[in-house]
This record gives C-alpha cells, sequence and structure tokens, in this order.
C-alpha cells in the first residue's frame, strides 16, 4: 500500500486537503483542511500508536508482542511523544 503524501515533492512543505469526494454519490466538498496529525507519522510510527491503543497502552506486552525489551519500547514511545509535541508546535505556529 501507498503511503499518503504528507509534504510537498517539490519544496517538502506540509500538504492540505483542499477536496474530497464521495466516490458512491459524486458530492464533493472543497475547503482548506490540514491533514490529521497522526497521518504525518511515518507508517511505523502509526502502527506503534495502533499497537498501543490495542495492547491499551501495557507497554510490557508491546514489548512481547515487538520481541523487544520494555526500555526500548519506552524509548520509542518517549521519541513518538516528542514527534507528536513538534507536530502540534507546527500546527500551532502555521494557524498563528
Amino acid at each position: 500500500m501507498k503511503k499518503f503524501p504528507t509534504s510537498c515533492p517539490s519544496c517538502d512543505n506540509r500538504l492540505k486537503v483542499r477536496s474530497l469526494e464521495c466516490t458512491h454519490c459524486g458530492t464533493g466538498v472543497q475547503g482548506d483542511f490540514d491533514l490529521p496529525l497522526l497521518l504525518n507519522l511515518s507508517r511505523e510510527d502509526q502502527e506503534f500508536v495502533v499497537s498501543f491503543v490495542k495492547e491499551s497502552g501495557r507497554l510490557n506486552t508491546m514489548a512481547k508482542q515487538l520481541n523487544l525489551s520494555y526500555p526500548t519500547v519506552r524509548n520509542r514511545l518517549d521519541d513518538l511523544i516528542g514527534k507528536i509535541k513538534q507536530l502540534e508546535s507546527e500546527n500551532q505556529n502555521a494557524s498563528d
């Protein structure tokens, strides 16, 4: 499956959604919409978030599932939290 593009292939700025269309009835919506924050994460980080939610945040279970040590999983979570905070900051600065 192809990764959804989140940045411009020409200038590397963040992309926005300008229109959406229903493939069933053809109804279209146009505007200037930000991409969801989590979509701006790498596929690997998105999969980590899904696993985290499915395991109810139990890092011990995730460590076993991923065949990693608890500290490694904890560090991945801390890195992911940092990425999310950075994206939130960038989104806040873009809307100011």
